[in-house]
């Protein structure tokens, strides 16, 4: 296992959620670490928190000046690197008769497009650190919930991307893995209509017994899955599931 401590990371979606909490536990690993988002003042707050070893960059992944602009600040910024971790998304939901076109393609621009665009950038560090990709997918590729079919969709074509650009890319020295996530409360959540925070975090407690563990999971519980994913030298093209067992169905019936 490759040592996470002075390895240089990029964390998209840093300033909330997942994406926050991946850069607390990386940051805590003793990595050095790049967090950007759209909302510079969550992402400062954040890396204020951290400390000296985390760097915040404004920044919209589906920008192209912005995606270069944040990598070469990561890459000044930890000396190089090793990890990018691609942790910005949206969600929406809606019914199928009432989908509209312009909202599902920034939903595929946002959790398809600009990743994908953003790792093909970082491609010459990644290669010469011989680092790697992560992605995040999502239970909703497991489990069908009605009305999330844009989200699931664009999880679904990351999941793919995962064995696609890692067969790609593994001559080249460079890994790529994805996280499976299960019921995690984030802000992501209530973005996505689903009511207030605390209506959204009541919707999701919900849930808890459709777990095997009986409850839902947390942001640092995931971090835990990128850390491994991060430092796992002969582990490429896997889908690692942190779902507490929600894609097992299980029923108390």
């Amino acid at each position: 296992m490759k040592d996470i401590r002075g390895t240089s990371i990029l964390v998209t979606g840093g300033g909330s959620g997942i994406g926050a909490g991946v850069a607390r536990t990386l940051v805590e690993r003793g990595a050095r670490v790049t967090i950007s988002g759209r909302r510079e003042h969550r992402i400062r707050e954040v890396a204020a928190e951290l400390g000296p070893a985390c760097l915040a960059v404004p920044g919209d992944v589906t920008l192209a000046a912005d995606r270069e602009r944040l990598l070469a600040a990561a890459i000044e910024h930890g000396d190089g690197l090793d990890t990018l971790v691609n942790a910005a998304g949206n969600m929406y939901r809606g019914a199928l008769a009432e989908l509209d076109e312009a909202r599902m393609l920034d939903l595929y621009h946002s959790n398809v497009v600009g990743p994908v665009q953003l790792s093909g950038l970082a491609l010459p560090a990644l290669r010469e650190s011989k680092g790697s990709i992560i992605f995040f997918g999502s239970v909703h590729t497991q489990r069908a919930f009605p009305g999330a079919s844009p989200y699931a969709a664009t999880k679904g074509a990351l999941e793919s991307l995962t064995g696609v650009l890692a067969s790609e890319l593994g001559s080249q020295g460079v890994r790529v893995n994805c996280v499976r996530p299960g019921a995690v409360f984030t802000e992501i959540n209530e973005r996505a209509g689903l009511g207030t925070s605390e209506e959204a975090h009541a919707r999701l407690q919900g849930l808890a017994g459709a777990h095997a563990l009986g409850r839902i999971g947390t942001t640092e519980e995931v971090a835990e899955a990128v850390v491994y994913l991060a430092c796992a030298e002969w582990v490429t093209g896997s889908i690692l599931t942190v779902d507490g067992g929600l894609a097992l169905g299980v029923t108390h019936a």
